[in-house]
């Protein structure tokens, strides 16, 4: 039997990928370089690959060395879970969370379940919101972390993921080639609706603005019944749609931004894991890819953050 691999290598494996440097990696892990470089060559020998070449001064992972990487993350977070599954002094409380609708069914399933196996006695409290609600709960104190569409107009915010904004219709109506492009979109205030608007008058393209609407369920119901065209993210895409890409009329939009925000709490140390446990679950969380022409694979597995998708493709069920 293969003997298991070294959680510490995996550790200073990671460092290294995240720095580009032995050197900055051997602080992180407070190790000297001269260990550091040992544990490499003893985890190369033991995967059987050449896992780093040098680019300058930098030290970059070779394409055996990429594989490894998201190996080795999945890995080192299952090992945070399993300890604090096991933990008697973990965390303990109540911690209130917000997003928008938009990013909840493809989100909040991973995020809420990986920090459930690691923090069984804290409870959540979630609200579904938009972006410029959530950004004032947080402000008010009536939130303790928001997961939301970041805005520098609307302040700081920490992006843990950015996804490609598409235009979007019915797979099943031609509703994208009338003459007035009728849009289904946010209220006036949704930075979506702003870029797709303000793409349609430079294009000098013709629209009305049919349906507004905060809920992103009343969006994808109006592009599904082919009553409107829209703009969405990656993860809020549904199974018959249909994307518009350049060869339909329809330009690139600027990516979708995906950012954390954080209140004032009084057990900081329960916004920190929760923090954490999103940005990794949306590091971890797979996006479509096309592995043929008209098809796309929700199976679950991790394609890479920011993968974009073919335009004019259509997303049958799964």
């Amino acid at each position: 039997m293969a003997a298991p691999l070294d959680l510490d290598q995996l550790q200073t494996f990671i460092s290294i990928a995240d720095t580009g440097s032995f050197t900055r990696a051997a602080e992180e892990v407070h190790r000297t370089q001269s260990a550091v470089s040992m544990q490499m060559r003893r985890l190369e020998e033991r995967v059987g690959k050449t896992l780093f070449e040098k680019d300058g001064r930098t030290n970059r992972l070779t394409e055996e060395g990429e594989r490894l990487l998201s190996y080795a993350r999945r890995m080192m977070r299952l090992n945070r879970e399993t300890l604090a599954a096991f933990d008697d002094a973990s965390l303990e409380g109540h911690i209130r969370i917000g997003t928008p609708d938009d990013y909840a069914d493809r989100f909040l399933p991973e995020i809420m379940a990986r920090f459930a196996r690691s923090n069984p006695r804290v409870e959540l409290s979630v609200i579904c919101e938009p972006t410029i609600n959530l950004v004032d709960h947080i402000k008010r104190g009536h939130l303790d972390i928001a997961i939301i569409t970041h805005d520098s107009d609307k302040g700081a915010s920490e992006v843990v993921r950015r996804e490609p904004l598409l235009w979007v219709t019915s797979a099943n109506h031609s509703i994208h080639s009338e003459d007035v492009l009728p849009l289904a979109v946010g209220r006036p205030s949704c930075m979506w609706r702003r870029a797709a608007c303000d793409m349609l008058d430079g294009m000098e393209r013709d629209y009305r603005i049919l349906f507004t609407s905060w809920s992103a369920t009343v969006i994808i119901a109006a592009v599904l019944s082919g009553l409107a065209v829209s703009v969405l993210p990656e993860c809020a895409l549904r199974p018959g749609m249909r994307i518009l890409g350049e060869a339909d009329g329809f330009g690139t939009l600027p990516d979708c931004r995906i950012g954390i925000i954080r209140g004032h709490s009084h057990q900081p140390q329960l916004v920190d894991a929760l923090a954490r446990h999103i940005s990794d679950s949306l590091d971890n969380i797979s996006v479509p890819s096309p592995e043929e022409p008209g098809h796309f694979d929700f199976a679950g597995i991790a394609y890479g953050r920011g993968k974009r998708l073919r335009p004019s493709q259509i997303l049958p069920g799964w």
